[in-house]
């Protein structure tokens, strides 16, 4: 008896990659006329649009008048939108912004009469778990994954929600090459084999690819295969279909917890550190439109909700996987930066606009905790708080009122100052009379107070009784995996000198000189009156390609646990601290490397120490050690001899931009203990001035 093989057809559309949004939406107009005319003649039943709205609203925007018939085929459950707006990432998108996805991808979708959806991972790279209870959470009870499954059978259950594996990819475009149908029939036979020893009487086949048309004669190539075929029958029909079909199985299986399992897939995980500056605006424009949406609900301020929602809708373009993760061309990341900058634009006008008529004398907390710690706002007013610096430009009350505009005589000084605030309730409070008792000391080689302290001392610099330093290695990879060179132990970087940069009550800095290579790194240190962390900001000129630069913390034990942040929980991982990926190259292809990489969304911490970031979205760790990519520069897409993989990702694409030489700077935070989520909160803090 012939096994019912179910194919679902669509094309997987990421917005921008190898090629640039306009480009790629000039080809979209096509592809999707072209299913828009299957569909009104039948030729073909129904289509799966990739899980997203987004595509559906760039060709809208040039076609608007193929609404009305596009709304015909959802109503008659032939065309599938959403649930997402924009397809996600699920390890490098925050929390909010992973429900905004869903929110308004639903608003969207729904708007349009589909009601019919699945939580829809096919090309995530890996998956976090997560994602699970925010789906539950706006009514979706079935996901589609891939990538970190391993040797999960095609229907399991999944942290409690029926979830389909597709076990060989969303990817198989056959009917689009020239073979014969006797060469289609044996290339389907074996991928079908292969499905059909994960599924039971039912399999699941996609039909498409990425950026890929519908072929015309797609029915009559299945009819033509299927007898040609032994053991199985093609029929076209939807992922909906299936899951009925399937639902007893769901329970069969049962796996917990995240899948990044790389041994049958490869999950790319090179790309959390490929374009460290694409990562900081991203983590940057989340956390300022975070705290503007705040302050628009706080004031009941609505007439700021379109332009929230349309800051948003930018955010989460950008966190498409080929943008987020870095792994798309110079002009690709050069847009996505524009964007970025646009956010912010709209970020802090919203709250300079929502604190116009303030008198800088109060503090607003955003919270729903109480906050203590440093606070730093912008002033051309005086105030009794330590300067920490100082700069030309307008005041930005000036530049808000809508009745003034300024002219060169209202050129002035910009102070920045910090101050430390205690038990800060929800809500108004008093601007604090400032406190001149401190606990923060520096001198030449330290700076420390009652909480931490880091002595630079024998070419190394120690915080607590741990040491750190920078440690250099070769990276022949891509965008999407780090390249390792085996016997590469790394070079470590010398100390040149450290001296105080700044001593006050409220903050001091120490700066310390590191010399990597031919490159000075200007490392500065600051540290705040009663803060359990130590500031790190770091700007060098990177003159060297291919390399991989790591902030290398000996932990004092093996590390073999870790706490990491992940859609805003903290999650636990286990490794094994003695694994070396560059011991364990992989000899033929297809494999991908196992390495002891994983991703964070805000910090991670170990064995009583810990990291928080501003954009530095991987860690690494061995032997005892807790290690930070601050850069990993390569200039490839996908290079196709990275020993990390010996296979293709994407193309060969040269991006020159992705050596990111020139000016870099990177941050992050270095608290000791294990209180991450805490650290977290009282780093990215939800205090404005009024």
């Amino acid at each position: 008896m012939k096994k019912k093989v179910i194919a679902y057809v669509h094309f997987h559309w990421d917005r921008e990659w190898y090629r640039e949004f306009e480009i790629f939406r000039m080809r979209l107009l096509r592809a999707f006329d072209n299913v828009l005319d299957m569909l009104e003649t039948n030729q073909l039943p129904s289509f799966y649009f990739d899980g997203q709205t987004a595509a559906l609203l760039d060709y809208l925007e040039m076609c608007p008048e193929k609404e009305e018939q596009i709304r015909h085929f959802i109503k008659e459950k032939r065309l599938f939108i959403g649930p997402f707006y924009c397809l996600v990432d699920e390890f490098l998108t925050d929390e909010k912004c992973f429900r905004k996805n869903l929110e308004l991808g639903l608003k969207t979708a729904k708007d349009f009469g589909c009601n019919d959806f699945v939580g829809y991972f096919a090309d995530t790279f890996g998956h976090s778990a997560n994602t699970i209870p925010i789906l539950k959470e706006f009514g979706i009870d079935t996901a589609v994954v891939w990538r970190g499954c391993g040797d999960i059978p095609a229907e399991f259950t999944w942290n409690g929600i029926d979830t389909i594996n597709l076990v060989r990819g969303y990817f198989n475009d056959v009917f689009s090459t020239p073979w014969d149908m006797n060469k289609k029939a044996k290339f389907l036979k074996n991928n079908l084999d292969k499905i059909a020893e994960k599924s039971g009487d039912t399999i699941l086949l996609p039909v498409g690819a990425d950026h890929l048309g519908v072929e015309q004669n797609l029915k009559e190539q299945i009819e033509d295969i299927n007898k040609l075929l032994d053991g199985y029958e093609i029929t076209i029909g939807t992922i909906f279909d299936y899951i009925e079909a399937v639902k007893d199985r769901f329970s069969q299986y049962k796996q917990e917890g995240e899948l990044r399992d790389n041994s049958k897939t490869f999950i790319l995980e090179g790309s959390y550190s490929s374009r460290n500056d694409i990562k900081r605006y991203n983590t940057i424009s989340s956390y300022k439109l975070d705290i503007a949406d705040r302050l628009v609900k706080y004031y009941e301020a609505d007439k700021y909700q379109p332009l929230i929602e349309y800051a948003y809708r930018m955010l989460i373009q950008n966190q498409a996987h080929d943008s987020i993760c870095g792994c798309s061309t110079d002009d690709v990341h050069s847009e996505n930066i524009t964007r970025y900058k646009k956010i912010l634009q709209i970020a802090d006008t919203i709250v300079d606009e929502l604190t116009f008529e303030g008198k800088e004398d109060k503090i607003i907390n955003l919270s729903d905790k109480e906050y203590s710690g440093i606070l730093e706002f912008c002033s051309t007013n005086s105030h009794p708080y330590q300067v920490v610096s100082q700069k030309r430009g307008f005041d930005k009350k000036l530049l808000t009122d809508t009745q003034r505009i300024p002219v060169t005589e209202d050129y002035t000084d910009i102070y920045k100052y910090a101050l430390h605030i205690s038990g800060i309730k929800t809500g108004e409070n008093k601007l604090p009379p400032e406190n001149d008792e401190t606990d923060v000391f520096v001198t030449d080689n330290c700076i420390g107070n009652s909480h931490i302290y880091l002595l630079v001392e024998n070419g190394n610099m120690v915080i607590g009784n741990k040491t750190a330093k920078f440690v250099d290695y070769i990276d022949n990879g891509d965008s999407y995996n780090t390249g390792y060179c085996e016997n590469d132990n790394g070079k470590v970087a010398e100390i040149l000198s450290s001296k105080v940069l700044k001593e006050g009550t409220t903050c001091s800095v120490l700066g310390v000189e590191v010399k990597s290579g031919d490159d000075i790194l200007n490392v500065e240190i600051s540290l705040g009156k009663d803060s359990k962390h130590l500031d790190f900001n770091i700007n060098w000129t990177n003159t060297k390609k291919n390399h991989l630069l790591e902030f290398v913390i000996d932990t004092l034990s093996p590390v073999t646990k870790t706490f990491s942040e992940d859609l805003g929980q903290i999650i636990e991982r286990t490794f094994d601290s003695d694994y070396n990926p560059r011991e364990n190259l992989p000899k033929e292809k297809g494999i991908e490397v196992k390495s002891n990489n994983a991703p964070m969304q805000r910090g991670v911490c170990a064995n009583d120490i810990g990291i928080v970031t501003c954009g530095l979205t991987q860690y690494e760790v061995y032997k005892t050690e807790l290690r930070l990519p601050v850069l990993r520069a390569t200039g490839v897409i996908s290079n196709p001899k990275n020993p990390a993989r010996t296979t293709p990702a994407g193309p060969p694409i040269e991006t020159d931009n992705l050596q990111q030489l020139g000016e870099n700077r990177v941050s992050y935070s270095i608290f000791l203990g294990n209180d991450l989520k805490e650290q977290i909160e009282n780093i990215y803090h939800k205090c404005v001035i009024l």
